[in-house]
């Protein structure tokens, strides 16, 4: 793409912005616009994904890609049940992999519970031209897109079938311009229903990460999840455990809350990574409260972010 064209580009979907939209929003629609092309002018190709996984989508299940992403690596973050802090895990390997230098966003699909707004203080209207939306941005420059940011109120409910919200998780990747990313971690609901089976047949998924919490329930839930990706042939790139253990504050015992952990053992017996065992730390829940959840370091996660580097 020449100059010239880039520039026709940006001053088409400007255009769309019609006469009486706010000032503000205009400049700052048209200032996205012009980061994502002068980031995907680099580019040799558009195209999300590596080749490896778009081969394992079928012919009937590809959607388009928005002209304007070029994501290089699509994580699934999935639990076989909710309750686990998904979301918060979701987050955390986001806020990981953006610290080591990366460029990183979050497709928020847990529909009709999305949490990744409030967890970064995201609020306000999404902005756009014809060519789609342009995610919101966090403090800590990760790129967001949740139904949150889409409703007129944080407290309106998402009342919708499984097909209908299935393919507001389509919208997410044909409609939205993500631009130029070396992660999009996609925050699931949990169990494994219509938005995973959606997400596991449409999108270029490299790998999945399950979470799950110290209970005798573990083996059940990390396999049902395990399962459906072996299932939907998804390569599951391993397990954290979340809510492993909580320390004492003043001696600095480890104390097994849920009782002790058998992920080890059900990791191997999958043979599968755990790539973490995070600990019950008030400090989490209160820096997601407040919407700073990027300043939560979560040294747990080192294995996982060496797994996600060397994809």
């Amino acid at each position: 793409m020449t100059e010239e064209e880039r520039q026709a580009r940006i001053n088409d979907a400007i255009e769309h912005l019609k006469a009486g939209q706010d000032p503000e929003k205009a400049a700052e629609a048209k200032r996205l616009a012009e980061e994502r092309e002068k980031a995907l002018m680099t580019m040799e190709s558009n195209e999300s994904g590596t080749e490896a996984a778009r081969s394992r989508i079928a012919p009937d299940f590809v959607i388009q890609d928005n002209p304007n992403s070029h994501i290089r690596h699509v994580i699934g973050v999935v639990s076989g049940k909710g309750g686990v802090g998904k979301s918060f895990v979701t987050a955390s390997l986001a806020n990981l992999m953006r610290s080591a230098g990366y460029s990183v966003g979050i497709m928020d699909a847990d529909i009709t519970g999305p949490s990744i707004p409030k967890m970064y203080g995201l609020h306000g209207e999404i902005i756009g031209d014809e060519y789609g939306s342009f995610p919101m941005q966090t403090d800590n420059d990760v790129e967001v897109m949740s139904m949150n940011v889409l409703l007129e109120t944080e407290e309106t409910p998402v009342i919708w079938r499984g097909p209908v919200i299935a393919g507001v998780v389509k919208q997410f990747w044909t409609d939205v311009q993500w631009g130029n990313l070396d992660y999009l971690f996609v925050d699931m609901p949990p169990g494994t229903g219509d938005v995973p089976l959606t997400a596991f047949q449409s999108l270029p998924l490299d790998g999945i990460v399950i979470v799950t919490s110290p209970q005798e329930l573990v083996s059940i839930i990390v396999k049902k999840a395990y399962n459906m990706a072996q299932m939907m042939n998804v390569p599951v790139l391993g397990v954290v455990e979340n809510y492993s253990y909580m320390s004492c504050p003043h001696c600095g015992e480890k104390i097994n809350v849920f009782g002790e952990s058998t992920i080890d053992e059900v990791a191997g017996e999958l043979g599968i990574p755990v790539m973490g065992k995070l600990p019950m730390d008030p400090a989490y829940a209160q820096n997601a409260d407040l919407g700073i959840c990027y300043r939560s370091e979560v040294p747990a996660l080192s294995p996982a972010q060496e797994i996600l580097a060397a994809l």
